[in-house]
Order: structure tokens, then sequence, then C-alpha cells
């Protein structure tokens, strides 16, 4: 079973939209794969990240909120999470066994931060991963731009050593037509 994971597009992590890198493509890049999810009978799952520690991002606060350009459907499932890595102190991983779901698509902010690390947490767990290419975002770091964060970790998730599973790194388009099949 296939599940898409949609991390940390929160309102205050685009406070403006121009702090990240193409805010508005990776919205209808993401928008389009969670129709088509949810058209095909497979799970969305929002990652939310309460910053309560780092006093960003708090809960009932519009910040905390998902972008309302963003399509949400009662049945999408919430994972809220406090580290970068949205498996630990979560029931994410519980949540993914109970529905048998062993491949999961990726895609959401900070591609050099939360995207990342639970990628790397769902490598060791033996998922199928799969991270469209185009539709993950982060904003320019002071020794690096943004484009270039994001070209070097698609090329990093590429060529992982696999466990169980190679990492497919691949456009939103290649992804919705392998759904299609």
């Amino acid at each position: 079973m296939k599940a898409l994971l949609i991390i940390d597009m929160q309102i205050g992590s685009f406070k403006p939209y121009s702090i990240r890198h193409n805010t508005l493509q990776k919205i209808e890049q993401i928008n389009l794969l969670s129709r088509k999810f949810r058209s095909a009978g497979y799970p969305v799952i929002y990652i939310k990240h309460d910053g309560t520690k780092e006093e960003y991002l708090l809960p009932q606060t519009e910040d905390f909120e998902i972008l309302p350009e963003l399509i949400q459907e009662p049945s999408d499932i919430v994972v809220v999470k406090e580290a970068n890595d949205a498996f630990y102190n979560t029931e994410l991983l519980s949540t993914l066994i109970g529905k048998n779901i062993d491949e999961l698509y990726f895609c959401g902010c900070a591609t050099d931060f939360c995207v990342d690390a639970t990628i790397k947490t769902a490598l060791v767990n033996d998922f199928k991963i799969y991270i469209a290419s185009d539709a993950h975002t982060t904003a320019s770091r002071p020794q690096v731009d943004a484009p270039t964060i994001i070209e070097y970790y698609n090329w990093l998730w590429s060529n992982m050593t696999p466990t169980k599973h190679n990492i497919s790194v691949c456009s939103t388009q290649d992804i919705i037509s392998s759904l299609e099949i």
C-alpha cells in the first residue's frame, strides 16, 4: 500500500511565501499528487511541526495550520511532530504499519531538515521510498541558495546506499503516471 507524506507545509514556515523556493509551484505539485493519491484510494498524510520548543509554529495559532492553498480532505491523516524526523516520538510508524503501508511518497518543507530526516528514518525502516523531486522546498541558507540545496538533496537521496530498497527520486508527473498503471 502507498501513502503520500506532505511534510511541514504550514503557514508559519512560509512568511513571506517568497522565503521558500518556488512556493506556489510546490503547492501546485503537491495538490496534483494529493488529488491523484486520493483518487487512487491511497492515504494522504499531513505532517505538522509543533515548534513549541523553538517558540515557532505553536499549536492553536494560524502559523501552525496548513497553507490554505493546499487541498485537505477530512479523510487525510494528520501527524504532529516535535523534531525534524516525523517518526520520532509520533504515531507515524504505527499508523503506517496499521494500514499496511510499505511505499512512501515524499514532498513538503524543508528539504534539508524535516524532509531529509524523515526520509532517512523511512530508509532504515525498510520502506520503499519515492521522492517528488519538484515538490519539496526550502529556504536559502547563509552558505548556499535554495535551488542548489534542492538539487543536492535530490542527488544525495538518489545515490544513498539502499537498505532493503533503493530511493527513487522522480518528478511529480512521473509519480502520477506510475499511479495510473
